[in-house]
Formats: structure tokens, C-alpha cells, sequence
């Protein structure tokens, strides 16, 4: 077994904190990875704090991980000893249902997430990449190009995907009018995104403070959605909207500004229920209100290559893992431009944590 430290909860109301615990030795298939940088992302505070009800403790979050290459496995392609590469949400799924053989592993029913899920091999949990190593199965490591800032890529990972995935499905592309609703996390790779694609892109916020922020990451037009008149200038205008709002609200407002058969489409989860839309907004232009969760594995790989090929990386702000929870309260303050990343550089070697090894 492989030795490594990171920073772990031991239930839901305590602080993260170093914590020793080991790896599996790379098996054939495996990659062994030294990770660099680690994004943060909003799940992790819901996941450390049992706020889904699904945590398991000790847990090490992080699934927006870059690191590079240390030790493969004797069947491993592709891949170089000193290869800069991403890991995102998934580590594992069944590789043999419909989903995994359409390339869409995350609606495996039995895909095993990076942290916080069981570990089918070691029998325990899975830990993130708020750690020193981590050891994945090839075919969830991806290549990452040398353009990309490796730091500033890693949240690709997670929001870059969540964002581009969706845009991908519905076909955003040239001539398209495309909404983006919030400028966080999410919001602003879909701005990031969706101007390269192409589109017409309309980011919609309810604070006037981000305007200009708005258009300096790509938007072409900034409408403040508590502006009744401003909306209603917009109506039968989308084709596409990509709602990353993840509290409740009225979702009519954004439905009435679709195209006939436009898609609202959702990717933030609240903790409460969105207002039951009104159902003449969909039935009389053939609208829908959809969702999307990350993308598969072969989907990942193309986005990472399409912003090595546009430049496109998330706008972070990098600090030391000893900053961790302090960055959770600026977080809920959304006190952040706009995602965190962890330097692992920072994690002691020594993480003097000998009273948490389990």
C-alpha cells in the first residue's frame, strides 16, 4: 500500500484537518499520480457537511484534480511517466451497461465518484484529491494539454465539464442565442464556453455589480433578472438557457424567453424544490426544462482538448491547503473569482496526523 496525507472531516461539524491514510499499489491497469493542484468545488461543502445525507466519514473531498504521471501499471497505453493529467468526478463505473457503452458513465447506476463513495477494490471509501497521490484506473485519467495553466485547468474538471456538456448535447453553436443564468463557479465557464462556440451569449444576474465581469469573460449582453422590462425584451429570444443557479427560484421568468422548442436547462441542485413552473409556459411552445449532470469520460477528453484549442481555463484563485476552511465561509459569501484551487505544494510532507490513521 501506498502511504499519503491530505486534509480530511470526521463528521459534519468539524473543521478539515491533516489526515494520514493509504492508497492501493497500482495494478495493471493503474495510474499512480502526484497531484499539483486541486479545484474546489461547491459540492465539497455539501458533501463535508452531510447536507445531501449521503457523507461517509473520514472523508478527503476533491474531484477537480491535476497531477502528474509517477507509476503505471504494465497494461497502461498512452500515458508517459511525467504526463500532466486530470482526474475528475468519476474513478470507476460497471464499463459493461448501456450507459458506460454510450461513453456516458456518469449515469452508470453503480459509478463509483472520486470521493465519498464505496471503493469496490480496497473494500473502504474513496478519498479526493485534497491529498498528496491518488491511483486511477486508466480509462478515468485524462490527458491534459501543456497549453493550459495546470492550476486554472483543474476545475475543468467539474464545472468545465457540467458547463460544456449540456452546451454540447443541445448543439449550441453559431447563430445560436444562448443564456447563461449566474456568474459563479458554473456560470462563468458557461459564458467562457458558449462565446467559443460561437453563440450569442446573454448572462443573466441579479446583481448589477458583475456587468462588466460579464462582458470581459465573453458575454455580449448583461440582463439583470429582477428587471421586469429587461426580460420582457428578451421573450421568444433562446434557443438554449443553461440555468447554474443552485438555490430555489422562479424558473417562468427564464422558460418565457424561449423559442419555440427552446431548452431550459438545469445544472445547479438546490436544497429546496424549485416553484412548480407553470405549465402553459411549456406546453404551448413545445418548450422543456431539462437537467445535466457532468459528462462521460470520451465527452471530458474533448472538452479539455476544445479549451486547449480556444485558451479557455477557469478564473481561480490559488491557496494553500492550510486555507481550506476559511475558503468554505468565503465560498458561502460567493467571496471568490471564481473558483479556489488548492496548491498541493503546500500539504506538509509530515502531516504529523498520526492520531486520524484508520
Amino acid at each position: 500500500m501506498l502511504k499519503a496525507h491530505g486534509y480530511a472531516t470526521h463528521n459534519a461539524h468539524s473543521a478539515l484537518a491533516p489526515f494520514s491514510f493509504e492508497r492501493r499499489n497500482p495494478g495493471d491497469n493503474d495510474i499512480q499520480i502526484e497531484i499539483l493542484f486541486c479545484g474546489v468545488c461547491h459540492s465539497d461543502i455539501h458533501q463535508v457537511r452531510n447536507e445531501w445525507g449521503s457523507s461517509r466519514y473520514p472523508m478527503v473531498p476533491g474531484h477537480e484534480i491535476i497531477g502528474k504521471v509517477t507509476s503505471m501499471g504494465s497494461a497502461v497505453i498512452g500515458f508517459n511517466i511525467g504526463d500532466t493529467v486530470g482526474v475528475g468526478c468519476l474513478v470507476d463505473s460497471c464499463r459493461v451497461c448501456a450507459d458506460c457503452s454510450d461513453n456516458l458513465e456518469q449515469f452508470c447506476n453503480t459509478a463509483t465518484f472520486t470521493y465519498n463513495a464505496p471503493d469496490n477494490i480496497s473494500g473502504g471509501s474513496t478519498y479526493g484529491g485534497y491529498s498528496s497521490q491518488i491511483v486511477v484506473d486508466q480509462h478515468f485519467v485524462l490527458h491534459v494539454s501543456d497549453k493550459l495553466d495546470p492550476a486554472a485547468a483543474a476545475p475543468l474538471l467539474c464545472a468545465g465539464i457540467t458547463t460544456y456538456s449540456p452546451l454540447h448535447h443541445w448543439q449550441v453553436g453559431k447563430g445560436d442565442k444562448v443564456g447563461i443564468v449566474g456568474l459563479g463557479g458554473l456560470g462563468h465557464m458557461g459564458v467562457k464556453l458558449a462565446r467559443a462556440m460561437g453563440a450569442h451569449v446573454v448572462l443573466f444576474t441579479t446583481s448589477a455589480s458583475k456587468i462588466d465581469d460579464a462582458i470581459r469573460l465573453g458575454a455580449h449582453e448583461v440582463v439583470l433578472s429582477s428587471d421586469v422590462e429587461a426580460m420582457q425584451k428578451h421573450q421568444l429570444s433562446f434557443d438554449f438557457i443553461l440555468n447554474t443557479v443552485a438555490a430555489s427560484h422562479n424558473l417562468d421568468s427564464f422558460t418565457e424567453l424561449l423559442k419555440r422548442d427552446g431548452t431550459l436547462c438545469l445544472v445547479g441542485v438546490p436544497d429546496q424544490p424549485h416553484p412548480s413552473p407553470a405549465i402553459g409556459n411549456l406546453i404551448f411552445k413545445r418548450r422543456q426544462i431539462a437537467g445535466s449532470l457532468i459528462g462521460g469520460l470520451k465527452e471530458t477528453q474533448e472538452m479539455l482538448d476544445f479549451c486547449a484549442k480556444h485558451n479557455i481555463v477557469s478564473d481561480v484563485e490559488i491557496i494553500p491547503i492550510q486555507d481550506i476552511n476559511t475558503a468554505y465561509e468565503r465560498m458561502l459569501k460567493s467571496d471568490v473569482k471564481y473558483r479556489f484551487v488548492i496548491d498541493l505544494a503546500s500539504l506538509p510532507a509530515d502531516t504529523n496526523a498520526e492520531d486520524y490513521l484508520k
